[in-house]
């Protein structure tokens, strides 16, 4: 071999892997209870996947507001 095999990756190519990540878990926990009807989610249910929404929403809006899912 002549040339090194560790080449430079830029950083957003790290960036942009990690927002891919963010998704599988909230697929994850939002799954089951999208699928219990309704009359069996109690109020501890309602209210936890609310605060999990909302944490998700912050951090959506935050990652927008700081451009990390532009490619400049």
């Amino acid at each position: 071999p002549t040339v090194n095999a560790r080449s430079r990756f830029d950083i957003r190519f790290y960036l942009v892997s990690i927002l891919f990540i963010i998704p599988d878990p909230e697929v994850t926990f939002s799954f089951p209870w999208a699928v219990i009807p309704p009359n069996k989610i109690d109020l501890f249910g309602f209210w936890s996947m609310m605060a999990f929404l909302l944490i998700l929403t912050i951090g959506s809006l935050y990652e927008w507001k700081r451009g990390a899912s532009d490619r400049e």
